[in-house]
């Protein structure tokens, strides 16, 4: 049941007398991956976005240092997707379930005695519902601290592996997400079905933006037909496994950070 996290981290293996005499419990780290599932277009599976965080997760923990006291739980693989509910497969949770999901998972950790959870997302669609999460449980509980973070946050080398464009604009079930899943799920990805498709974007010049600054809400299907943004069929495996292997890095540098991090205090003159 731990797929791609080490047993040895994976919090649900734990017995309830284990949990309860964990030592230094306040500032062990519990880290949740949450992934989706939603289409990404013909060639992959459903569950591109929790397969990615889970197995970024897993190997980062394999890479951790063992005084660092960490545990995974379960991937939460249904998120925040109605951008993608056009697209059939895709199955969504509207933001007021993950809200409450996420807040009465955290609130049964912070009763356990846990006071450092790392939210682990995969899903580009839900940063601002885990923003609201964390920022809510930060009022509740003023010792508790809640890292809403997005898997691609963390250093990589992706942009130098594809190219800065195609990681710009290849913004779902491109090159990126293709070749990371043909390392880690290569059964599961039909590369003859890849297609390379990219939006008619704003004129040039143009302050607005589909991401970033000054974006507007769109669904996947004012975007592609096929469910692609980007250029899938240049994608391989080679790729992947030097994507995955610096988001790891990357990711164990985060969770050494966070378990020495002791909070944020104001400065008086």
């Amino acid at each position: 049941m731990h797929t791609y996290i080490p047993p040895e981290r994976f919090f649900p293996y734990l017995t309830w007398p284990q949990v309860k005499d964990l030592q230094n419990k306040s500032n062990t780290l519990i880290i949740q991956p949450i992934g989706a599932i939603e289409q990404h277009g013909p060639h992959l599976p459903l569950v591109v976005d929790a397969a990615i965080a889970t197995a970024v997760v897993g190997q980062a923990l394999a890479q951790l240092d063992k005084s660092v006291l960490a545990y995974a739980l379960p991937p939460l693989c249904y998120g925040k997707s109605n951008e993608h509910s056009r697209f059939p497969g895709t199955i969504t949770l509207s933001a007021q379930t993950l809200i409450a999901v996420l807040s009465e998972m955290a609130e049964s950790l912070y009763q356990a005695g846990f006071r450092k959870l790392v939210l682990v997302n995969g899903h580009g669609g839900q940063p601002q519902v885990l923003e609201i999460v964390a920022r809510d449980l930060r009022q509740r509980w003023s010792d508790f601290m809640v890292f809403p973070l997005f898997v691609w946050g963390a250093p990589h080398c992706a942009a130098e592996v594809v190219g800065a464009a195609e990681y710009a604009q290849g913004i779902h079930a491109g090159d990126v997400e293709t070749s990371v899943i043909l390392k880690l799920l290569p059964d599961q990805v039909d590369m003859s079905q890849a297609v390379r498709e990219f939006p008619v974007d704003f004129p040039a010049g143009s302050l607005l933006s589909l991401e970033g600054q000054l974006p507007t809400a769109w669904m996947m299907d004012d975007l592609s037909v096929s469910g692609v943004v980007g250029d899938a069929t240049v994608a391989s495996a080679a790729k992947g496994d030097a994507i995955l292997a610096s988001l790891a890095a990357g990711w164990a540098e985060v969770f050494q950070e966070i378990y020495d991090f002791v909070g944020l205090s104001p400065q008086s003159d």
